[in-house]
This record gives C-alpha cells, structure tokens and sequence, in this order.
C-alpha cells in the first residue's frame, strides 16, 4: 500500500505559479557538541530547497566562529505557495578556521521539512532526539506587505463657479507621482451637480494603490468642474502625503487651498479656488492567510469519495476504483496530490473520510455519506496515508450503486463549520474534497446546500474523475457566473472549484493540486475579514525541528 502512495507522492515537483507571500526564515541552533575539550565549533547552516527530486542550495548563514548555540542574523527569504509542497532541508556544517567553505567543512548533520510545517507548527511539537542535545530551530515570518486600506472622505468649500446659468458640478481626482514623474490615477469621485461646496461620498482604497506603501509618496489631487461633452474646466489643485492625511486620525482639522496655477499668475489678489477638506482618514487592517494560519487556524481537511456503480466493478481492471498494485488509480492520485497539501495545516492530521453512492454493510442499503472506515463515531483516518488505506480496505466490503448525490455530504461538513463559525474566532477553516466520476443527480439540493456553506468558514474543491462529460458540474463553479439556490438565493462568496482530472491525466499531481487549491488562501482572508474575525493569536510561531547528528 505504501508503494501506492509513494509513487503519488514522488511525481509531486515544483511549478511555476505566482507567489502568495514571501516568508522570512531566522535559523538559531542550540546544543552544537564541541569539537573537543579546546575547541567549539564555527557553524553554519545551509538552506537547500528540493525540485524535480533534486536539493538544490538557497542560500546560506554567516560563520559564527565558537560557538554552540548560534543565533545567526542571515535570514533566508523564500516564495511561499499554499498549494504546492515546499520542501526544505537545513544543513548544519562545522567550518574550517580560515575557510569559509563546504569543501572541507564537518557535516554535524540535517534537518528536512516543508516550509507549510514551518509556518504551521509550534515549538511544543518538537523535541530534541534523545540520542543528541542538538538541534535546529527555524522561525518563520511573513513578510508583511502594503495589503491595508484606507477609508477617506472629502468635501469642498466655496469652490469656483465655472458655469455661467448654474453652479459648478464638482469632482474630486487623487493621482500617485510614481518614482519616474509618471501620475497613476487613484480614485475618481462622483460628481454632486450644481454645488460649489459638494461632499463626496467616502471610499476605500488600498495603501498599495493610493500610495504603493509609501506614506511619504506625493498625491496630486485635482478639482473639476463636469461638463457633459466631456471637455470638463480645472477648477485646482493640491498636493499632499498619506502621512499629512493621516494626522485627522489625531484629532487634526486637515484641509488644503485648491489653486488654480493660471489664477495665480494673472490675478493680483488671487488666493485659491476653494478649500478641500479631508472629513474621514481611516487605516483598514487587512489581515494575509498567513496570519490566521500562524494564529492558529487549522485547515480541516476532508474527503468525498464517489462509489457509485457506474465507476465499474473494482475487480475490472477497467474500473475507475481499480487498486492496481503499483499504479495508483485516478481517485487516489488526486486523493494525495491534494491531501499532502492540506495536511501540513492540520495538526493532528486526522482526516474523516466518507463514500457516497453504495451499498454498505451490514444490511446493505444505499448511503451518501458513510464513513469509508465504517466508524460512524470516528470517521478520521490517520493522515493521508490512513485515508488511502481505509479506501483500499473498504472496495471489497461495499456494492458500487447509485445515484450521485452529493448535498448530504456537503451539508454534513457545512454542520461543523457552522458550529465553527458561531465560536466567532478564526480556529478552523474546512475544505471538502469531493471525487465523482459523474455530473450529480441532486444539482438543484446541491446548489441550496452550496448557497448555505458560502456563509461558512468552509470551502468546496471538486474533481472529476474518468472520462464523463462533466460540462453540466460547471455551474457549480462560480468563475462564469453567480451559483444561485433555486429559490434565486445567490451564493454569498465563490466557495467551489471544480476540475476534471483527465485536464491533468499528462501533468504531475502538483499541477492537479495547484489548480485546485491556488483560490483556497483568499476564499479563507475574503470569509474572516467579510466577518471582521481578526488572527486569534497574532505572535509568531517558531518551529523548531531536530537534525541528525
């Protein structure tokens, strides 16, 4: 059964995929024996990452000359993807006084992870081998970025009347000077008709775009009059900072002269073309998918499979659910390529398991949402490796029936999750993986119970397995369109994705997994921020793994 699994899990490789985040690695190492009774060793640590079954060096520490228990200031920065395996190994190496290679260096030994058990697992999950006092702890960090918003809002006073019959119709422009002399518009208010002191409804925008983080940028902010053949008159202009904005969250009356240049050139007792003032500065924190994940929010992972008759019999090597014994079918192939993903976030990685679709023991009636163990109880199989051998356990036992009913499982999940989310804290965010081998028969309980879960902490990941027309699944994937209930309830947020596997049959796992799993990390930041649910715990979580001496 390993076999199985292993050959999976070995096609699984690096692909080539926008970066979610960069994280920053801090290495300090406790407990490095000495070379002998004079001498401490010089360590070094060197960060390799793997790639087509090949480590390859990242980078590496400075030397600190005698020492045992280092704390090294390099800090190694790397790409961070949710859905991909992200494989690391750190080196522990003694150097050579006067050399600060490898070449002659004492390997002292190695530590592998991947960079998710990083990011996810405290210190209290790892001890130091009882056959060494030695060990490696590696502290990740999100690179923070520029991803808040800021909430304004303007008004005006006494502006110049432009029109000859009425009262200007004024318009407010926020432009960004960019490091070349270029202006990138910003934001664009609506127009209030027949005013010279308009208030503009407030907006939000975000401190990438009003200022690309910098709060030292200028702003160029510009006044129009609206004309509706689109030859609009400058009323002025001002310029300004985020920073000076800023300082009405202090209480600050903030507010600038709107100056026309020309006025101010041709008219001797000119002293602006009106006053705009800011009425409203508010920061918006927006908080990453790594922070809930480093403040404890675990993924809860779990797994749907289709065992209805039109999958074939098991025994047929035809079959869809045919165990070959060194070439894993199509179920388990998308099975592992999304589950190893998905278990670094879980820290008991104990995943239920269910069927839909057959006739279960002992009195053999059909059920859609079994638990693939036959514990009622307790569905959860023992990592993903549990879950592969409780599927291939449970073939034999089980007569393939019908039909393709998938809302009973989705409403069982959705259950926990809304117990999840009446705790009102981010602690667990739940992923269903559902594999079928057909379009369903229950679309429209499916489509109410998909409208119900997208209020949820909880997400949808389907894949279709064989070679079924799977064009009808499609509507269940929001990209096209809006998935509504079929009372007309349209879906809060875009929770399912939906994938034919034979899109994948040429590529490796990791592509199937990508594909799949690359919505997950803004369907988990768009459902707690819509919720105003911040990090439970917003430290820093240090993992600290054991290297072999």
């Amino acid at each position: 059964m390993s076999n199985i699994y292993e050959s999976a899990e070995a096609t699984l490789g690096f692909i080539s995929s926008p970066c979610l985040t960069k994280v920053e690695l801090r290495v300090a190492c406790r407990g490095i024996a000495d070379r002998d009774a004079l001498s401490k060793p010089d360590p070094c640590v060197v960060l390799k990452m793997q790639s087509h079954g090949q480590w390859f060096e990242v980078d590496r520490t400075e030397v600190i000359r005698s020492s045992s228990s280092p704390v090294f200031s390099k800090i190694f920065l790397v790409d961070y993807y949710f859905e991909e395996v992200q494989r690391l190994r750190f080196e522990l190496h003694d150097i050579s006084s006067g050399n600060n290679g490898l070449r002659d260096a004492d390997f002292l030994g190695a530590m592998e992870c991947t960079l998710g058990q990083v990011i996810c697992l405290p210190l209290s999950l790892f001890a130091s081998s009882p056959s060494s006092s030695s060990s490696i702890q590696v502290t990740a960090e999100e690179l923070s970025g520029n991803d808040d918003y800021v909430e304004l809002s303007f008004s005006a006073r006494k502006l110049d009347d432009k029109d000859f019959f009425s009262k200007s119709d004024p318009f407010l422009e926020i432009f960004r000077i960019n490091d070349d002399g270029t202006e990138s518009l910003v934001h664009r208010t609506e127009t209030v008709m027949n005013n010279l002191s308009p208030v503009w409804k407030s907006f939000k925008v975000s401190l990438n775009t009003l200022c690309s983080g910098d709060h030292d940028r200028e702003l160029k902010c510009t006044v129009w009059d609206w004309d509706s053949n689109g030859k609009h008159d400058f009323i002025g202009e001002f310029q300004t900072t985020f920073k000076e904005m800023r300082a009405e969250q202090e209480g600050k009356q903030i507010q600038w002269e709107c100056i026309n240049p020309k006025y101010q050139i041709k008219k001797k007792n000119y002293r602006n073309s009106g006053t705009v003032i800011l009425n409203h500065c508010k920061i918006i924190k927006m908080y990453s998918f790594l922070d809930y994940i480093m403040g404890g929010c675990q993924i809860q992972f779990t797994v749907a499979i289709d065992f209805t008759a039109s999958n074939g019999d098991p025994r047929n090597s035809c079959s869809l659910h045919y165990i070959h014994p060194y070439q894993p079918n199509e179920y388990l192939k998308a099975l592992v390529a999304v589950g190893e993903i998905c278990q670094d976030y879980d820290s008991d990685k104990m995943f239920p398991a269910f069927g839909f679709g057959a006739l279960i023991p002992p009195d053999f009636k059909v059920s859609h949402d079994f638990a693939v163990n036959f514990d009622e109880d307790n569905p959860e199989c023992a990592g993903i490796q549990g879950v592969v051998e409780a599927y291939q356990n449970c073939l034999p036992k089980i007569q393939l029936y019908g039909p393709t009913n998938i809302a009973p499982i989705i409403q069982k999940v959705a259950s926990s999750a809304s117990e999840e989310m009446h705790t009102k804290e981010a602690m667990e965010y739940f992923i269903l993986l559902i594999l079928t081998d057909g379009v369903i028969t229950d679309m429209a309980d499916t489509r109410e119970a998909i409208v119900h879960a997208s209020h949820l902490p909880m997400s949808v990941i389907i894949v279709g397995v064989g070679n079924a027309d799977f064009t009808d699944m499609q509507i269940l994937d929001g990209d096209d369109g809006i998935l509504r209930s079929p009372k007309g309830e349209p879906v809060l947020r875009d929770i399912v994705q939906f994938v034919p596997f034979k899109d994948f049959k040429h590529a490796s796992p990791a592509a199937l997994a990508k594909s799949v799993l690359a919505e997950v990390p803004n369907q988990v930041v768009d459902y707690y921020n819509a919720k105003g649910i911040k990090p439970k715990c917003m430290s820093d979580y240090e993992s600290t793994r054991t290297f072999s001496p």
